[in-house]
């Protein structure tokens, strides 16, 4: 047995030795993958185990992360990080190697997959980085930025509809260094694929605009790296190798579902390397794999030496712009003039403020990048003055995303662990359920993603309960890591987005359509996420007045009203319940007393945010029901959103 195979029946024993003993875990793919991915890693992907994070590197997602220990195996065998006791800790608490691949946890791990079709929309956003930033960087005999994104996927990343957005945007932009890298065996939990999956995935690529190598036998390394090199000449379409595979490839069970998702059992483990001709202990690997490998990862370690001293020559030649570039790569955020970011002059609509905002911001951060699905006029995420990026100009820095929500997102997620820029994208606030799982992603890795969701309420008015967020706010409050903020005029919405830049972390930025009145919101109470905008004259207020957005405009009226009654209330403006509750115990008592019951909670949207705050004495004026269609002022009278309910409401909570 040469060199090459013994490594890829390494990779296949390994990996199956690893779901036994955690008795969990998906053996087929990495079975059957396992020439796929030994075939990309020895002979092209370019890596450093020594500096996973050496920046020119190329990038591998495993989109069927269900595989994660093929990963893993790889991982160990080519010298990162990760040892023989991390492979038997598999899917064990606290682990290195969880059930899923997650970024940050597994040194080498691009990004967390999982959830199918995410990896593929994941690499597109890292190919539209790698395209941006060398548009942006690169001079001539200086290609800094220079390297290829791959994915592996399976038959279940190919059914999922966000692999066809992602797959119809990247043919669209020609994103000729992106290739991925199909295993098609025909399986999946339930059985063949034909049950539900009878389309020709290699038609609809072409169709796409992608060059799509069909290499048959997915066991030939060989025939595997022709393709790999061929995929690298076309530089105007991404690539689709499809690589025809047999699950759980060299077991009893080769060829059944039963192989996806299950150990395959000690005897089945015996069996296995019985067939395979690999006569080792368990969990052991011959020294002939460990030299094999090692030749990629020499490979690897000189292509970084060789970028250092490219990169020492540019940055004599190019100081300023090597400055920029590191600075990018690393997350270091320019000195940004706040002064004008907080200049605001009329009342308008905080979709508008977004816009001004996010402009403003732009002539400070030159790695912002991103756009809308479709939406840029109405949600005022266009950057004057910069092209749009495309298959002709890879230095725009508008993107259109087309109208396909959920890969923007996942897109985004891709450009944010590439490094180098900070993505943005929009849409209408209702369309985030579109979204929510690469949204949730965001939040699980704890990537610095903007989302700007406008037309925030029912203040949508005519357009009717279809395109009127109500239960999205809870939703995403509900989100680990996710800050949700919903200004009050154009200093709340600043320092949304000021927040959004400098806090690491995904930031959702809720806009309205409608004008909003302008008070003398605070700057520094906003970035704390809540503050009183307006006290009462006691020092303890008779009630409390909590509210976000446009809301607050209901809270000042009311509390003038109040006044009138000899009620003294205060008025708190909430913008951000995340960052408030981030502050200080102190901090917090001071500007929500406990001892004082009489509140009222006051938003457009689900109650189901403000029971905490509104506490056992208060009231909430929310909306647990669908919208209409109708004129926006009226939907608010209709559905209570008055200053007269909230005093009557603020009343109610005093004579309990």
């Amino acid at each position: 047995m040469n060199n090459s195979q013994l490594t890829v029946n390494a990779i296949r024993v390994l990996s199956a030795e690893g779901v036994q003993k955690a008795n969990s875990g998906h053996p087929g793919i990495a079975l059957g993958a396992a020439p796929i991915a030994y075939s990309l890693w020895q002979n092209a992907l370019v890596f450093n185990p020594k500096n996973s994070k050496f920046a020119n590197r190329d990038r591998f997602i495993l989109s069927a992360g269900h595989g994660s220990m093929l990963n893993y195996s790889l991982l160990h065998l080519y010298g990162f990080d990760l040892t023989i006791e991390d492979i038997k800790n598999f899917r064990q608490l606290g682990s290195r190697t969880p059930g899923h691949p997650e970024y940050m946890v597994t040194d080498g791990v691009e990004i967390s997959t999982g959830p199918l079709g995410q990896g593929i929309a994941n690499a597109v956003g890292m190919a539209m980085a790698e395209a941006h930033l060398a548009a942006k960087y690169n001079k001539p005999g200086y290609p800094i930025v220079d390297h290829y994104t791959y994915a592996l996927c399976g038959d279940g990343c190919m059914m999922e509809g966000i692999e066809s957005e992602a797959a119809s945007l990247a043919g669209t932009l020609k994103l000729g260094k992106l290739i991925v890298l199909y295993d098609d065996n025909k399986i999946t939990i339930e059985g063949n694929t034909d049950l539900a999956f009878t389309e020709d995935v290699k038609k609809r690529h072409e169709a796409q605009g992608w060059q799509v190598i069909d290499i048959g036998d997915g066991t030939n390394v060989d025939n595997i790296f022709k393709a790999i090199k061929k995929a690298k000449k076309e530089v105007n379409k991404p690539s689709l190798i499809v690589c025809h595979t047999t699950i759980g490839h060299g077991s009893p069970n080769a060829g059944s579902a039963g192989t996806h998702g299950a150990p395959l059992g000690e005897d089945n483990i015996k069996a296995l390397k019985e067939n395979l001709g690999y006569n080792y202990p368990e969990f052991t690997i011959p020294a002939e794999v460990y030299e094999h490998t090692s030749i990629a990862q020499k490979r690897g370690a000189r292509a970084e030496r060789k970028w250092k001293r490219l990169f020492k020559a540019y940055k004599a030649e190019y100081p300023e712009l090597a400055e920029k570039f590191t600075n990018a790569i690393k997350g270091k955020l320019p000195k940004i003039n706040e002064e004008e970011l907080f200049k605001f002059e009329k009342v308008d609509a905080s979709r508008n403020h977004g816009g001004v905002v996010l402009n403003r911001l732009n002539n400070d951060i030159p790695n912002l990048f991103g756009g809308s699905a479709d939406l840029s006029p109405s949600c005022k995420t266009t950057l004057k003055n910069e092209k749009d990026f495309n298959a002709e100009c890879r230095e725009g820095k508008n993107v259109h995303f087309g109208i396909r929500e959920h890969a923007m997102s996942a897109i985004c997620n891709g450009i944010a662990v590439h490094g180098g820029l900070i993505p943005f994208c929009s849409t209408f606030f209702v369309f985030s359920d579109y979204m929510k799982n690469a949204m949730r992603l965001s939040s699980l890795m704890d990537l610095k993603v903007l989302y700007v969701l406008t037309h925030d309420s029912i203040g949508v008015g005519e357009d009717g309960p279809t395109h009127q967020p109500v239960e999205q706010l809870i939703s995403l409050r509900s989100m680990p890591n996710m800050k949700v903020y919903r200004p009050a005029g154009g200093i709340e919405t600043a320092a949304a987005y000021l927040a959004a830049v400098k806090e690491n972390g995904p930031t959702s930025i809720i806009l309205s359509r409608q004008n909003l009145a302008e008070y003398a919101f605070s700057k520094e109470g906003a970035l704390k996420g809540g503050y009183i905008l307006a006290d009462s004259e006691k020092a303890t207020p008779d009630v409390l007045l909590i509210a976000t957005g446009s809301e607050v405009e209901l809270a000042m009226k009311a509390k003038d009203a109040l006044k009138e009654q000899n009620v003294d209330a205060r008025v708190i403006s909430m913008p951000c319940i995340e960052l408030f509750e981030k502050q200080s115990k102190k901090y917090q008592e001071s500007v929500i007393p406990s001892k004082v019951r009489a509140r009222v909670c006051i938003e457009a949207g689900s109650s189901y945010s403000w029971y905490k705050y509104a506490g056992l004495d208060g009231k909430i004026i929310g909306i647990d029901k669908f919208g209409e269609s109708g004129p926006a002022k009226k939907l608010f009278e209709a559905y209570g959103f008055t200053a007269e309910n909230v005093v009557n409401a603020a009343l109610e909570t005093l004579n309990k």
